[in-house]
């Protein structure tokens, strides 16, 4: 009987270490079997990523080579400044595009099912992107009919916006005021609106206003008016300089001053003249009356 007590309880723990052996063995195959199964795809995936950062990096390189190349044979061929800034936005935003779907093919993305979900939500992307495309025709509208070019003075009349034009990108065109300000108009906007060029000529007219007492002679101020004016020699001599009685306001005699000088210099000659007619209506004893109130007790 005690015999057959030990070898019964031998054969328990026989079982018991048969079904750990067993257990570690499934434990063991499941493992493998799984590390088996997901390392390929860690290596596939730490590859596609190594390649991706290959592709983009030597992607931009060829991108910057191409817009180089594109930009000097632009220039050699003396297209428009702002032809060019537009041109070179445009094949940025095609580069990158380019670049952004060959590394979806190479992470085994379908550009196809991708242009689909793109197509399914055009709408949604449409009405998002309203204003953005509306800029862009703006943008292509300004290259086309060229109301203003890179370098000229603009005056934006619906919210007075004025400065040189410094860049026309895709979607907005930049502005440097007189004071190296920067200010960014959507070229929408400026399609859509209407605009002052100052610089769309050689040539603008210079008007100026000096005021005199009504006690002053007026014949003698418009004397001393057009001999300073006469001795600006950067004026030019297409048009004569022509000093007038402008108006007759509450407190002084309005004369005017106007006559043709180059553009590019027009605030150069604008204020040394203002200042030297200051002077010279000074030096001949003529006022320059300040808007005064008289109050009287009654």
């Amino acid at each position: 009987m005690i015999s057959a007590l030990l070898l019964k309880t031998t054969s328990i723990e026989e079982t018991k270490d048969n079904v750990e052996n067993i257990t570690k063995e499934v434990q063991k195959g499941t493992f493998q079997k799984w590390l088996d199964g997901m390392l390929p795809e860690f290596i596939s995936f730490f590859w596609c990523v190594v390649l991706s950062i290959v592709v983009w990096v030597v992607g931009t390189k060829i991108l910057k080579f191409i817009r180089k190349i594109i930009q000097k044979a632009m220039t050699r061929r003396d297209v428009d400044k702002g032809v060019r800034q537009f041109t070179d936005g445009l094949v940025k935003v095609a580069g990158y595009l380019v670049l952004v779907v060959v590394i979806f093919n190479v992470f085994g993305i379908e550009t196809s099912s991708f242009a689909a979900a793109i197509a399914s939500l055009g709408v949604t992307v449409g009405l998002a992107l309203q204003g953005s495309l509306s800029n862009f025709a703006g943008g292509v509208l300004i290259l086309l009919l060229h109301p203003f070019r890179v370098g000229d003075y603009i005056i934006e009349d619906s919210h007075k916006n004025e400065g040189t034009v410094v860049e026309i990108s895709l979607f907005y065109t930049k502005l440097l005021t007189l004071d190296k300000k920067l200010i960014v108009v959507p070229n929408g906007a400026l399609a859509n609106t209407s605009l002052t060029n100052v610089t769309g000529v050689d040539t603008r007219q210079l008007d100026l206003e000096f005021s005199i007492g009504y006690d002053d002679d007026i014949k003698k101020a418009k004397d001393v008016l057009l001999k300073v004016a006469q001795k600006e020699e950067r004026r030019l001599d297409s048009e004569p300089i022509k000093v007038f009685v402008k108006e007759l306001g509450d407190s002084a005699v309005i004369l005017g001053l106007r006559m043709m000088i180059p553009n590019e210099q027009y605030w150069d000659i604008r204020w040394s003249l203002i200042e030297a007619e200051k002077i010279a209506l000074d030096e001949a004893g003529i006022s320059i009356p300040y808007p005064q109130l008289d109050v009287h007790n009654v």
